[in-house]
């Protein structure tokens, strides 16, 4: 009888949601009932949002997103090690061959090198291999209802809905990121309506299934944002020693040749721009870890994301992709980040000793967190379940004894 008792009430807890889950049911659909009309003001017709709301349910693990971009709470030495590796290098460089015919055209239409736009598809879909499973009305109408920000999520979800109608894409490929950029170079639906073309000639701007649309429009975005051909993008530069920073930052430009007289030279020994070009010194992790000179070309790709580790992600994978070399400087750290390879690596690892979490895609959640913060406790490392070098080699260590 007690088992049954337990079952019958874990089937209650099935059946019947939550009382916080069912007042935030309530106040969803209260919320969608107010936003219909706005909807209709913005060009959406009354039966594209009663089509398309229909079933709409609060996806609330949205809202928790808010304030845990990886951008800004990843130490960068983590955030790059997993966006410019060796296998996002290789896989870069097969789809220049690839689309070589298309970035050519794209090029000369836009101004935007080959490298750049591959990067920024690199970054953003690994290559159109992740673009997202959230439904993109899904996310946006949660975060139009719920959270801080709602006004901006209110005019995404109704240019998500104007796009659905305007027949570019179909709403089952709206799948994309928690805040809603989707495709495979992740534009938000009111960056997609101001930039994104039509490139393969159909008729229909589709950043999902025309490859051709996704790299021009990207090539588009970074024109419209102050992309210059004749401009590289920055350099990483050594400093004279007691050097003063006051000045640094990406914002603070001065001509470069007001950084050589302080001593600022490439630290591959090449030549800086022309006296002028304007360029600000950026230390992403400070003065102990790789400076950089930057142009306004950086600013083109900070736009993207408004990060300067997003902004470097790209710049660096650019260079890695034309056969530059990793950056010389070492960041400021004694446990740097893995590279994808050696995050499935370590998860393989905790597989062999044991540990139940999946299968190792080297993506670091939840339960490689503590499965690694258990392994670490037994290897005398902080128990702290950072995926970092130093566990990884404590795990390789213990695995050949």
């Amino acid at each position: 009888m007690p088992h049954r008792l337990l079952t019958l009430a874990a089937a209650l807890l099935v059946s019947f949601p939550s009382a916080p889950a069912r007042a935030d049911e309530a106040a969803f659909a209260s919320c969608l009932a107010g936003l219909r009309t706005e909807a209709q003001s913005k060009g959406v017709s009354a039966q594209t949002f009663d089509t398309h709301t229909a079933a709409l349910a609060p996806d609330m693990a949205v809202v928790g997103f808010l304030d845990a971009q990886p951008e800004f709470v990843t130490p960068i030495w983590d955030y790059l090690a997993g966006l410019v590796d060796e296998e996002r290098v290789a896989d870069g460089r097969a789809m220049l061959a690839q689309w070589a015919a298309v970035l050519a055209r794209v090029e000369a239409e836009y101004g935007v090198d080959a490298a750049t736009v591959v990067a920024v598809w690199g970054v953003e879909s690994n290559y159109g291999r992740n673009f997202g499973s959230r439904p993109l009305l899904g996310s946006l109408s949660t975060l139009s209802c719920f959270g801080r920000r709602q006004a901006f999520f209110r005019g995404e979800f109704f240019t998500t809905l104007k796009i659905i109608q305007d027949g570019h894409v179909a709403p089952e490929r709206l799948t994309g990121s928690w805040a809603g950029a989707f495709g495979h170079t992740q534009f938000m639906p009111s960056t997609f309506v101001r930039l994104a073309v039509d490139f393969d000639g159909d008729g229909r701007r589709d950043l999902v299934d025309s490859v051709p649309d996704a790299l021009a429009s990207t090539a588009n975005f970074l024109k419209r944002a102050g992309w210059r051909s004749d401009l590289p993008w920055g350099f990483e530069v050594s400093l004279p020693p007691g050097m003063a920073l006051a000045d640094a930052g990406r914002r603070n430009k001065q001509p470069v040749s007001a950084w050589v007289a302080r001593g600022v030279k490439r630290v591959d020994g090449g030549a800086l721009p022309a006296g002028s070009t304007p360029a600000g010194l950026m230390l992403p992790a400070g003065e102990g870890g790789p400076a950089f000179l930057v142009t306004r070309n950086f600013d083109a790709l900070y736009s993207y994301n408004a990060a300067e580790s997003y902004g470097l992600a790209i710049a660096h994978l650019a260079d890695r992709l034309r056969g530059g070399a990793p950056f010389a400087t070492p960041w400021p750290t004694d446990d740097p980040g893995l590279s994808r390879a050696e995050r499935r690596e370590l998860q393989e690892l905790l597989i062999a000793r044991g540990h139940d979490i999946g299968e190792p895609d080297g993506m670091i959640g939840a339960r490689t967190r503590e499965a690694l913060k258990l392994e670490q406790a037994a290897l005398g490392l902080a128990a702290d379940g950072r995926a970092g070098q130093r566990a990884l080699q404590a795990l390789r260590a213990n695995a050949r004894r």
